[in-house]
């Protein structure tokens, strides 16, 4: 990528620099060819003005006199030539050296004689033999004698003169390559700067693997890449406590199967297959374990649906209707005595099914540890919905509240030794979903207090002619349970 970018920014550079000195040349090259047709023209103005004015003031006598005057004064430029022609052949020349002899080239006098036939002065162009020559050919007459034609020219070399900007564009040529060799430097150097964290990045994800997950970028500055970096940072942290999270659910999973699978295979090993009682008695025990083991693994699978890309489907319910099918609903719970406290009367956006569940895993949790009295509520604070299941029994020890969601958890004082553990984690997963919490309180008078807040995405009051689903009918009081703790 380095290599890449510090090819496109010389590449991009240099392409300017072309372009730009293209121009400039094109651009100096016209004002050079405008400059000679200029110099030729005032020369003109001057051989006129000459021949018009002469400077004793006396007439000229000839118009070989006047030639040799206008040759004499004419004032050359550098890379030019001065010649007088009389009758169709070269005679004058100044007295000092030019840089350009017009006589080197006979061809040239013929061409210039040629273009002046008509008597007009000519501004051309000869190109011929090796040369590039712009000239002003001037016939020069005198109106009381008229004798031989005289034509006085002057030539300027385009050649030597483009020379100089020329010699200009192969300085520019060296400065240019000079400058890209500058500017490939700076760009690797910039360049090296900027990627050093994306190479960290690189590196750093080498280094990352199931065993080492502790590697974090060093975040240095408050642009793009360093908020790539901290991006970066979060999805490993993430992905640490996936790994984390996935190593405990193992050890745990381990755990919890490491004993039903003992205490049967300790029983099995010791049966005596001749005594039917012990046999009939270690079969019960097995199918026991066995109906615990299916629970705990039916629950890992719930769990791990929550942890899906789509746990929850929020839905708009009236949370109040809700509310009333999931207390008759676990009315049917063996055990428990289940009312119906104050509702909240409010629309909002949840998933029915994943509350239910929340709700009955809340309500058997409470018929198993608090003595079997329920009370489901609801009510609206802080832009929230929140839902208590409540019992009257003992209550959570303070030392317990702080763990009492975490998978596996059993606490001490258990009644129902074969509850999977992961009943108020899911629980709590729900309420996550939902992107809301579940906390557990001490009731006021006694017992323990669960409470789902839920935030209210579309929270409003219950319009008139929502259609509600029909209430289910009250389930037989020997249902079972829906989920253990």
């Amino acid at each position: 990528m380095r290599t890449r970018l510090i090819a496109v920014i010389t590449v991009v550079a240099a392409l300017g620099m072309t372009a730009v000195g293209f121009v400039v040349y094109l651009e100096e090259r016209d004002r050079i060819l405008r400059q000679v047709d200029d110099l030729l023209i005032a020369n003109l103005a001057a051989g006129r003005d000459l021949v018009e004015n002469p400077v004793a003031g006396e007439p000229w006598t000839s118009a070989q006199e006047a030639l040799a005057a206008v040759v004499q004064r004419a004032a050359p430029d550098d890379n030019t030539g001065v010649v007088g022609i009389v009758d169709g052949a070269a005679s004058l020349v100044p007295g000092v050296p030019l840089d350009v002899d017009l006589l080197q080239d006979p061809a040239f006098i013929d061409h210039v004689v040629g273009s002046a036939e008509e008597g007009d002065p000519v501004v051309g162009t000869y190109a011929e033999n090796g040369h590039a020559w712009r000239y002003l050919a001037m016939p020069v007459t005198v109106e009381s004698t008229p004798e031989p034609s005289a034509l006085f020219v002057i030539a300027y070399d385009v050649q030597a003169e483009l020379a100089e900007i020329n010699s200009a564009a192969r300085v520019w040529l060296i400065a240019s390559a000079a400058t890209l060799v500058v500017i490939a430097l700076a760009a690797g150097w910039v360049t090296t700067r900027l990627l050093a964290p994306l190479r960290q990045m690189r590196e750093t994800a080498q280094r990352v693997s199931g065993q080492s997950m502790s590697e974090r970028i060093p975040i240095v500055g408050r642009d793009d890449v360093s908020e790539l970096a901290r991006t970066m940072n979060d999805m490993l942290d993430r992905l640490d406590e996936a790994l984390e999270s996935q190593r405990r659910l193992l050890s745990d999973v381990g755990h919890e199967l490491k004993t039903p699978i003992t205490i049967v295979r300790g029983y099995v090993e010791v049966v005596d297959p001749d005594d039917p009682e012990d046999v009939r008695a270690t079969r019960d025990l097995a199918v026991d374990e066995l109906e615990r083991m299916d629970r705990l693994v039916q629950d890992l699978a719930s769990a791990a649906s929550l942890h899906g890309p789509a746990p929850v489907k929020p839905v708009l319910v009236d949370a109040a209707d809700l509310l009333r099918q999931v207390v008759r609903k676990a009315q049917g719970i063996d055990g428990g005595t289940i009312r119906m406290g104050d509702l909240a009367e409010v629309v909002t956006e949840l998933d029915p099914s994943r509350i239910t569940q929340a709700l009955l895993q809340l309500t058997q949790n409470a018929v198993t540890h608090g003595g079997g009295e329920v009370e489901i509520s609801s009510v609206v604070a802080d832009h929230q919905l929140r839902i208590t299941v409540r019992d009257f029994g003992r209550g959570v020890p303070d030392d317990e509240k702080p763990r009492v969601f975490d998978r596996f958890h059993r606490g001490t004082d258990a009644e129902d030794p074969a509850g999977s553990g992961l009943g108020l984690n899911i629980v709590q997963v729900i309420a996550r979903a939902h992107a809301g919490s579940v906390r557990v309180d001490d009731a006021p008078g006694g017992g323990a207090a669960f409470t789902i807040s839920i935030p209210l995405v579309r929270g409003r009051q219950a319009p008139e002619g929502l259609i509600i689903p029909p209430r289910p009918p009250a389930p037989a009081p020997a249902a079972t349970t829906v989920m253990s703790d």
